[in-house]
């Protein structure tokens, strides 16, 4: 069914996204940042990759005196056709119940925000019903994806329209003051469209990159392993380029999130990213725009069996690895409060000479 809502996201074409020209992060900016650091009365890389994402943080910014102070998590909510083949224990109106949950801030997401400081922007991208959630931003393209094992999940330009919503979300935050975001997502359905994605980008084998999602059992997961494996078969996605993946495969979710990846690098705006279906958008994302993973920051690894591959994929490393699988956004809201404390080190400038130490030398090039 087609949900004709708000078309006035078509702002590019696939070939101008492609043409896309990322800006390098200011490397100067980034040395300063870890020369700060080591001037101050610690061990050298005392906070370990603490300083080296601040670091990435001011070279992203172009500041030496970082400003986190103003964040939220973007929550982008979609409906799944393939939840026609029985690969979720449940179905398609969760999605839309979880989302006015989160904009009554009941969700997990709202509790743990609220500790962080950081606010909640949840975004209707495609669930399934027409209905207008109330504190839910409208930005449907239509209602819910195809069943990809039918036919390709979305048309080319809904995957365009997508992206481009993500993207100008990151321009209008930045605009509204906002210094930093996370990436966060609700939709039954969404870790079969990744895992796909995964096995198809990674040219992995399915069964290694396909985890339970939000707890089917044995049987469950491996008919859910066989519905991607017949996809990845069935549109040679092995040999495919990412936007192509993402079209036939992917969810609404999933390609705003990709926008919101490549608008965090045009608009010089950090990025923290969840779990596996944010590192399935980020690695997408620097495939269609390559540069993109510079302005990202990972959060977590998560449970998710394809998480791991898509880390190092991403040349990343997660700082959590609490075997998560909440997904919303937790694991990257999370991230908040440690780089606020890392930072409130870094601004607080304690020298050697304060605390009438020698300073430590530092024997290895930054």
């Amino acid at each position: 069914m087609e949900c004709l809502e708000k078309p006035i996201w078509n702002k590019y074409t696939k070939e101008e996204l492609e043409q896309i020209s990322i800006p390098k992060p200011m490397e100067e900016v980034r040395k300063q940042v870890l020369h700060n650091w080591d001037a101050i009365a610690k061990p050298i890389d005392g906070l370990g990759s603490f300083e080296t994402l601040t670091a990435q943080i001011g070279a992203i910014t172009g500041e030496e005196k970082i400003n986190i102070s103003k964040k939220a998590v973007l929550i982008l909510c979609a409906d799944n056709g393939i939840v026609e083949e029985n690969v979720s224990q449940s179905g398609q109106e969760v999605t839309a119940a979880v989302a006015k949950s989160i904009a009554g801030r009941h969700s997990s997401v709202c509790q743990m925000a609220e500790v962080a400081g950081a606010d909640i922007i949840p975004v209707d991208i495609g669930i399934q019903n027409r209905e207008e959630i109330s504190g839910v931003l409208n930005k449907k393209i239509r209602c819910g994806t195809r069943n990809f094992l039918k036919e390709p999940a979305m048309t080319q330009e809904e995957t365009v329209r997508a992206m481009a919503v993500g993207m100008e979300l990151v321009r209008i935050l930045k605009e509204e003051g906002y210094r930093i975001l996370a990436t966060g997502e609700m939709g039954i359905g969404n870790t079969t469209t990744s895992s796909a994605m995964a096995a198809a980008l990674l040219k992995s084998e399915v069964s290694l990159v396909t985890g339970k999602g939000a707890g089917l059992s044995e049987k469950g997961l491996l008919h859910k392993q066989e519905v991607i494996g017949e996809a990845i078969r069935k549109y040679d996605l092995y040999e495919k380029d990412a936007f192509t993946i993402l079209e036939t495969v992917g969810g609404l979710d999933i390609a705003g999130l990709v926008g919101v990846c490549i608008g965090g690098a045009i608009y010089r705006i950090p990025i923290v990213l969840d779990g596996v279906i944010s590192l399935v958008t980020a690695l997408t994302a620097e495939k269609i725009a390559p540069g993109t993973k510079e302005y990202l920051l990972a959060s977590h690894q998560g449970k998710e069996p394809a998480a791991k591959q898509l880390l190092k994929a991403l040349e990343k490393e997660a700082i959590l690895d609490a075997h998560m699988a909440l997904g919303e956004g937790t694991g990257a809201v999370m991230m908040f409060p440690l780089l606020d404390m890392a930072l409130r080190v870094y601004h607080a400038e304690t020298t050697f000479f304060d605390i009438q130490v020698e300073q430590y030398q530092r024997f290895d090039k930054l």
